[in-house]
């Protein structure tokens, strides 16, 4: 059938009819993300998004300067990461290399349902995976399956340590004596409350257990909580901890927490989304001390790695558990020796998010990555400094990782109107300095946290972000 109703470059031709028109559409895309990247710095990190309709589907398709148009009005709009000077989230600026890797991987647009349907894609990731997996301090045992976010890892780790701790891969809940209860941090991720309530055990099921004053897991009322669920006739199966908490970054004793897992026979997973990365730095690793001994780990290199949106997997360190303990067998699909990983995962066509990840590990390296957790480790602690040097400023703890969380403390005013003051600072510095930090409430009131992800920020960017903090302090002086 002649496909002249559409426009040249709707497909590459297999046959290579169309290659100028396709060289044609691809330069253009690229020019314009280049030229939107390479001048971000002097973009709003925020931008005021302005009203657009994108209700209307066309009857037949628009040109491509219009297109273009379009793309250029999105691109304005959207959330500027790779600016310097945004600093609010966990989101970082993706390496070049795991762009186009995701470019590659859309083109060939493999299934990671099967071997079959990705017979590369497939074994690069359970052996890429299974690396990964021995950095965390895993053996042969081990492997995992790439997921898209950290919120299905930890749905995906919290299915197997059910259906292993309670046996209930074919029954279910149903018949249970008490409720299947779970133990997490006060700080944790709100991950695992839908990871409950998805796995019909509710999000009552979830026992906070209080965090210390560096929002870190307190081991005694943990080792409480876990007796006293007992007492009252809940079944305790698992207990996270979390390796890098939202908003301050802090680690969870992981070590005592895996003694207690072990002493009371309950699965220990590690959300470890955030810092799972400081296994690539040689002077920050051992903040993960005791990882090795968690039954499972969520890791988002979507993150702190670098790699563009999505990329997070879920790692086990016995393999068989997961394949004995959650694989469905699809018998649709040929049988090989190599299980395919749309039996493990809870998703079953995915994208194959692994070539972003093995390219960019190729790009940067060990080392590199190396450096750029130890730079932001740096720029952290300029950060912590300049904080400390202020008296109507304060920091909320010590950091476990690359986040700092402070918040204005100026003693000029009640108590009552420092919520307030850190919001007026907030947008401050956003109009006056184009810098935005994020403001979560925290332990009943307003923090302002940066993240130092992007690699381009300096620390002459955060000493001027701290003269302007004076600058407003001086000023809210002035007023009151």
């Amino acid at each position: 059938m002649e496909l002249s109703f559409l426009p040249k470059n709707t497909f590459i031709d297999p046959n290579g009819h169309n290659t100028n028109e396709v060289k044609s559409l691809v330069d253009q895309l690229a020019g314009l993300v280049i030229e939107h990247s390479s001048h971000a710095a002097k973009r709003d990190t925020l931008p005021a998004v302005e009203s657009f309709d994108y209700s209307d589907i066309p009857e037949t398709g628009i040109e491509i300067e219009n297109i273009l148009v379009n793309l250029q009005g999105i691109i304005k709009n959207s959330m500027n990461p790779q600016n310097p000077r945004y600093m609010g989230h966990m989101d970082s600026i993706p390496t070049l290399i795991s762009c186009l890797g995701d470019f590659i991987s859309s083109s060939l647009n493999n299934n990671m349902l099967s071997l079959e349907m990705s017979p590369v894609f497939s074994k690069v990731e359970a052996q890429l995976l299974k690396t990964i997996a021995r950095m965390f301090g895993y053996d042969d045992k081990s492997g995992g399956v790439m997921t898209s976010g950290g919120s299905l890892a930890n749905l995906h780790a919290l299915t197997v340590a059910r259906n292993h701790q309670l046996n209930m891969k074919k029954t279910g809940i149903f018949g249970l004596s008490g409720q299947p209860v779970i133990f997490v941090s006060d700080v944790s991720h709100t991950s695992l409350h839908k990871a409950a309530m998805n796995l019909g055990l509710g999000t009552s099921s979830i026992i906070p257990v209080k965090s210390n004053n560096l929002a870190r897991m307190d081991i005694h009322d943990l080792e409480i909580k876990i007796h006293r669920a007992k007492s009252e006739g809940h079944i305790p199966f698992a207990v996270v901890a979390t390796a890098g908490t939202t908003v301050t970054g802090s680690i969870d004793p992981i070590l005592p927490i895996a003694r207690i897992t072990k002493e009371n026979g309950l699965w220990l997973h590690v959300d470890a989304a955030y810092g799972g990365a400081l296994i690539f730095s040689e002077k920050y690793r051992d903040k993960l001390s005791g990882i090795e001994m968690a039954d499972s780990i969520t890791f988002n290199p979507q993150k702190w790695m670098y790699i563009t949106k999505t990329c997070a997997m879920t790692l086990f360190k016995n393999r068989e558990i997961l394949e004995t303990d959650f694989r469905i067998s699809a018998p649709y699909m040929n049988e090989t020796d190599f299980i395919n990983l749309g039996e493990l995962g809870v998703q079953g066509t995915r994208h194959a998010d692994i070539l972003k990840l093995y390219l960019s590990l190729q790009h940067v390296g060990t080392k590199g990555y190396n450096q750029l957790i130890n730079k932001s480790f740096a720029l952290n602690e300029e950060c912590i400094e300049q904080v400390k040097q202020r008296p109507f400023l304060e920091l909320y703890c010590e950091p476990d990782t690359n986040i700092c969380c402070f918040r204005g403390i100026p003693h000029d005013i009640e108590k009552d109107q420092w919520d307030n003051w850190n919001l007026e600072l907030q947008q401050f510095l956003l109009k006056e300095e184009n810098i935005f930090l994020s403001l979560p409430e925290w332990k009943g009131n307003r923090w302002l946290r940066a993240v130092f992800l992007n690699p381009f920020i300096t620390g002459s960017l955060i000493k001027q972000m701290f003269r302007k903090i004076d600058q407003f302090y001086d000023q809210y002086k002035q007023i009151v």
